[in-house]
């Protein structure tokens, strides 16, 4: 079928016009619109102007890039001129907001000849970590239609993971990237903060949010994020340093590169599959010529505590915008200004968006704010020299993803402190700013996707990608296998 090509596939056969981008975006809304019903992956279609956008590329008959005439997923926080973008909240579903404009991200995308199909569901305004908290209902894993494709980008995972695309976009602010793509079976990098732009993506946290690519191979991980890194004048906060050619730096050679294990990340509770399966790649990557060395982040520990300080104030600053006023959900019968926004911001928000809020609120307000946030904010610097300190040691760190393999749909219904634990091997890296990565390992038992985060010094993307296409030509020769539904 020809919505399972990896980008470097498809591009090789638009190129030699054995197949045509119209073909290829059609098979993929054919894909979504015989199997979506299951997943629930998409919540905005836009396959009239895909469409439109395929005719002109195959007229225009030049495939220089390789993203040309590539069809894609845009989790639903990325504006695009004229497409309906709701973070999959009630708070813009219910008055299908349409952006004026388009994200950096899309933008650069669009330029090259890439083509967007649908928006992919993801937790309300990408606070959860299962994609249960969406307006549009839970998105549903592949391998496992019972079990959850992991959040917030769970639609853009799970969406790829069943071949509704060839590649997706998604954001990782605490995880929401890595743990969806080891959930399903694909790969997907968090690039170091500030190597891609937050502009026109709807924010949650601002000095945590990043912007990255889900792929089928890392390879066409490689790609995708020299497309759409770089510097933005739009975005204050992306760096000037040159993008590097990912893609021609993928060498497979590990020669003495050195492996930091760290072992506050292989703790109690850790599944034994997935222990095992981490184990075994990081034997793997030692028989390709790298060297392990057991390392010490003594002050992992706190990351959790301080990503949930950190990041329900950011979350209370930027939702202050979402009043019903200019934009948004709105109600009639309001008896003051206040009772207005007390009403409007009731109805449009779900419990995990409330919940982040009040305690963001409570967290910055008079008497708490130098016992929570700052305390907190100097434990993120902490744990950011730590991690510096780390790597002048070694080369590259590795870990599971997650301690275990997805869990059940409403496994943690009822208790959002189980949920917030679910990024206890993820929040760290967000509060380094350093770029990590996820590559599928292995399988569970069950037949379900584990895993492997590599990690990687600031700025150091080249180095990760390199040691995951080296890990993953390696141990998947033919490729790791995608779900059948």
């Amino acid at each position: 079928m020809l919505n399972s090509l990896t980008i470097t596939q498809a591009h090789d056969k638009l190129k030699t016009k054995e197949i045509s981008s119209v073909e290829l975006t059609q098979a993929c809304i054919d894909r979504i619109e015989s199997i979506d019903t299951k997943l629930n992956a998409i919540v905005h279609k836009n396959y009239d102007k895909a469409l439109a956008n395929a005719k002109r590329i195959d007229e225009a008959g030049a495939f220089e890039h390789p993203l040309t005439g590539i069809p894609y997923l845009a989790k639903d926080v990325f504006c695009e001129e004229g497409v309906p973008t709701t973070a999959s909240s009630n708070m813009l579903r219910n008055k299908d907001y349409v952006p004026p404009f388009s994200s950096t991200t899309t933008e650069r995308l669009n330029a090259v000849g890439a083509i967007s199909i649908a928006k992919a569901n993801t937790d309300e305004f990408t606070m959860g970590a299962s994609t249960e908290t969406s307006a549009f209902g839970v998105t549903r894993n592949p391998w496992d239609t019972s079990r959850v494709a992991g959040g917030s980008s769970g639609g853009s995972a799970a969406g790829l993971a069943a071949d509704e695309a060839l590649f997706s976009l998604g954001t990782d602010t605490g995880g929401s990237i890595r743990q969806p793509a080891g959930f399903c079976g694909i790969s997907g990098i968090r690039p170091t903060y500030g190597r891609t732009s937050r502009y026109g993506v709807m924010s949650m946290a601002s000095s945590l949010d990043t912007i990255g690519p889900f792929a089928k191979n890392i390879e066409d991980l490689a790609i995708l994020l020299e497309a759409i890194s770089g510097k933005d004048p739009k975005d204050g906060t992306t760096s000037s340093r040159p993008v590097p050619n990912y893609r021609s730096l993928l060498t497979g050679d590990m020669k003495n590169m050195k492996i930091g294990l760290p072992k506050e990340y292989f703790v109690e509770g850790i599944q034994p599959a997935v222990e095992k399966a981490v184990h075994d790649a990081a034997t793997v990557l030692q028989n390709l010529g790298g060297e392990l060395i057991e390392i010490s982040l003594p002050h992992t520990k706190y990351a959790i505590a301080t990503y949930y300080v950190l990041c329900p104030c950011e979350v209370s600053s930027n939702m202050a915008r979402y009043d019903g006023i200019r934009y948004g959900h709105t109600v009639s019968g309001a008896e003051s200004l206040l009772d207005y926004y007390e009403q409007a911001r009731s109805e449009g928000f779900g419990p995990e968006v409330k919940r982040r809020i009040m305690i963001g609120t409570y967290a910055l307000s008079a008497g708490y704010y130098d016992a929570y946030y700052r305390q907190a904010q100097k434990v993120r610097t902490v744990i950011k020299n730590e991690f510096d300190e780390a790597f002048k040691k070694v080369d590259i760190i590795i870990s599971p993803v997650s301690p275990h393999v997805a869990f059940p749909v409403g496994a943690h219904q009822n208790d959002p402190l189980a949920m917030y634990l679910e990024d206890v091997f993820l929040t760290a890296q967000v509060m380094a700013g350093i770029p990590a990565l996820s590559v599928p390992c292995g399988l569970s038992a069950d037949k379900l996707p584990i895993g492997l985060q590599i990690m990687g010094p600031q700025w150091g993307e080249e180095t990760i990608l390199k040691a995951a296409h080296a890990y993953e030509k390696a141990a998947w020769p033919d490729g790791f296998g995608r779900a059948v539904l």
